[in-house]
């Protein structure tokens, strides 16, 4: 059917802020959301820091005995997903209900429950394990809950590819409302892992920053003096709509989803292909998609983790795409700000580039002092700036060389 698909409701916990108001107002003004870690000590470890979300209250969107028993990566998904569809105004009943789906991108899953559980079965024997274990811990559950709690009874699923997966999950349910397996989908990425085994495990890699001393400078995509990704937890989610039936019921629309690309490099377990080749066939695959040619695109939110080589390879690649007009498309990096959110991170970064559009405001990318070797693009260093957005692209790269871009436009008159 190819249906155009449009954003109608956003929903955000992020380490900058819970609720989108919140956390769009700290993205715009270049406020860092990177602190020392509290969720356990961490004093013995390399890495000491992180992107924790705070003030954070379960019981605003659950159930006080649910509560206590769910882990927060689902608890986060819950309440980024009840703030996009009240955000949007949809009604989930009866009459709809089979044609509401929900896609959820996750990369870990229940880390913490795992860790605890381990730790029951060392020190009281298996028969003290709860019976919540199993189902609490499982990625998918996120998506599990969010049909649940919102009876949404259409495609139901969940994917989990790495740092792409919040992406992918976009991207997918985007494919679905075009070909008529659902009229709208509650979809997104979300993750919370800031757990002992998860920063030890990117600490025994030299993955992540040990910039301990100044945490709010330690995530710096595309800066010389980058050392590693910032641990960040978190969810984005978003309502999305047939265009028709958003038009039919007066929704509010963010954007339209005109663009999708996805590729493997088949290169390597965690480093980038050289010269960002997959990255490159990804987004243009995505351009490809959109019918554009790249130098229609005026804003790229990109991967920019504030690792060396994503940070070379990802520029090198918009330089293979977008050749002449490399120079001229602003890209900045949410990451400097909100860490990396894994799994997460193509959730709230779909919601950040849709609002982007929206408002007409380019987030910048902070903590850039002095351009990387080869990073010599237009980052919008450390201040945002206003402009009138047509159409932007988002970049997600997982671990194993899996790849997705998304490419948004200006609300369609």
């Amino acid at each position: 059917m190819n249906r155009r698909v449009v954003i109608t409701g956003v929903g955000l916990v992020t380490p900058v802020g819970v609720g989108v108001a919140d956390s769009w107002e700290a993205i715009c003004a270049g406020k860092s959301g990177i602190g020392k870690i509290t969720r356990f000590d961490a004093s013995a470890y390399a890495t000491q820091i992180a992107g924790e979300v705070k003030d954070f209250d379960p019981e605003q969107f659950l159930p006080k005995k649910d509560a206590k028993r769910t882990q927060p990566f689902i608890a986060y998904a819950l309440a980024a997903s009840r703030m996009a569809v009240d955000d949007s105004g949809l009604v989930i009943d009866d009459a709809n209900a089979a044609q509401v789906g929900v896609l959820t991108g996750c990369g870990l899953g229940g880390l913490r429950l795992l860790e605890d559980t381990c730790r029951v079965i060392d020190q009281k024997g298996p028969k003290r394990v709860s019976p919540f274990f199993i189902p609490m811990m499982i990625g998918n559950m996120a998506a599990g809950m969010i049909s649940i709690q919102f009876s949404a009874r259409g495609p139901n699923s969940s994917v989990a590819t790495a740092c792409a997966a919040g992406a992918h999950a976009v991207g997918d349910a985007c494919k679905i409302i075009q070909r008529g397996a659902a009229d709208a989908m509650i979809a997104g990425g979300v993750e919370s892992v800031i757990t002992p085994s998860c920063i030890a495990g990117f600490g025994a890699m030299k993955a992540i920053s040990t910039r301990n001393d100044d945490p709010q400078k330690a995530s710096r995509p595309f800066d010389r003096d980058r050392d590693g990704f910032v641990v960040g937890e978190g969810a984005g989610m978003m309502i999305l709509e047939s265009l028709d039936g958003a038009l039919q019921r007066g929704a509010r629309i963010y954007a339209e989803i005109v663009g999708y690309g996805m590729s493997g490099d088949g290169y390597h377990m965690t480093a980038p292909s050289p010269d960002g080749e997959g990255a490159a066939r990804c987004m243009q695959a995505a351009l490809d998609d959109a019918k554009l040619s790249a130098d229609q695109i005026g804003y790229i939110n990109a991967h920019g983790t504030s690792t060396p080589l994503n940070d070379l390879y990802e520029t090198r690649a918009v330089k293979s795409v977008f050749k002449e007009s490399a120079r001229k498309v602003p890209i900045s990096s949410t990451k400097s700000m909100t860490g990396h959110l894994l799994g997460g991170a193509g959730g709230i970064e779909t919601v950040f580039t849709a609002l982007a559009v929206h408002h007409g405001i380019i987030p910048p990318t902070i903590n850039f002092d002095h351009p990387g070797e080869e990073c010599d693009l237009d980052y919008v260093p450390n201040v945002a700036r206003k402009a009138e957005i047509g159409y932007a692209m988002t970049n997600s790269f997982g671990f194993g060389g899996t790849n997705a871009s998304l490419i948004l436009r200006r609300r369609p008159e």
